[in-house]
């Protein structure tokens, strides 16, 4: 039996313990011990872009991607958009972008080789914030989505500021897509105070799994351009509807 081996570290900015692990062909990486993302879980990363696909096969589309996590967003939104796009993703620590060069490249066919990929190296609020009607879509899958795990900073992204520099960085009906560990009502309303029409989408951490553990909202100002599915936000006054399967 293989053994799990630990492979390289670095610390957060809240001064914590990054590690990677390897067993075998598989990836994990774990902050203070704790599991924060394993290679052989990717179908809600790679879901994250495909609920987006609208918006990401538009022509020259112009994706912001938070978050480089093991590369598998950029790989599926690259697979996506036609040869004239922008893919920028958007990479706190220099150690992860170093990692999937090194080690995740196999795994994910090498995204960041490909010629519409532009890495950046910072604070993804400081690139939105600066950006006005910019992109397509902005796809956030940002530590463990409101519920920071990394660094207690990552949550002035889904304050109401953070969703609305978002909100001002998309172009004309653009998306906002943003994965999550959990279900939050509290983000929920947040989304819709800024002018956003959402659904939320419960999707499963691996192919073939049982059960629908991740979260991911699609959110838009053209309500009718959102993918179906899913579950509306209770919104004060709203009638609660069924749904079908996904909410």
């Amino acid at each position: 039996m293989k053994p799990t081996v630990k492979i390289a570290t670095t610390k957060t900015p809240d001064g914590g313990q990054m590690e990677l692990y390897q067993h075998g062909r598989d990836f994990s990486i774990r902050i203070n011990g704790y599991d924060l993302m394993l290679s052989r879980q990717n179908e809600s990363e790679l879901e994250l872009a495909r609920l987006a696909r609208g918006w990401l096969t538009r022509p020259k589309a112009r994706i912001l991607i938070g978050g480089m996590g093991m590369g598998y967003t950029l790989r599926q939104t690259l697979d996506m958009v036609g040869p004239d796009a922008q893919v920028t993703v958007v990479e706190l620590l220099d150690a992860v972008v170093s990692w999937n060069r090194k080690f995740f490249g196999e795994l994910n066919g090498h995204p960041l080789k490909d010629k519409r990929t532009v890495v950046v190296r910072g604070d993804i609020l400081d690139i939105i914030s600066r950006s006005k009607n910019q992109f397509d879509a902005i796809l956030l899958d940002v530590d463990n989505g409101p519920s920071a795990m990394t660094d207690s900073g990552n949550q002035s992204l889904y304050n109401y500021q953070g969703i609305y520099a978002c909100f001002q960085a998309l172009r004309k009906q653009g998306c906002l897509g943003i994965w999550s560990a959990e279900a939050s009502k509290k983000f929920e309303r947040i989304l819709i105070s800024c002018g956003f029409h959402a659904r939320r989408f419960r999707v499963p951490a691996y192919k073939g799994a049982k059960s629908r553990s991740r979260v991911i909202w699609i959110a838009s100002q053209d309500k009718s351009a959102l993918p179906p599915g899913g579950g509306e936000p209770d919104t004060p006054g709203k009638t609660k509807k069924k749904t079908r399967a996904g909410a």
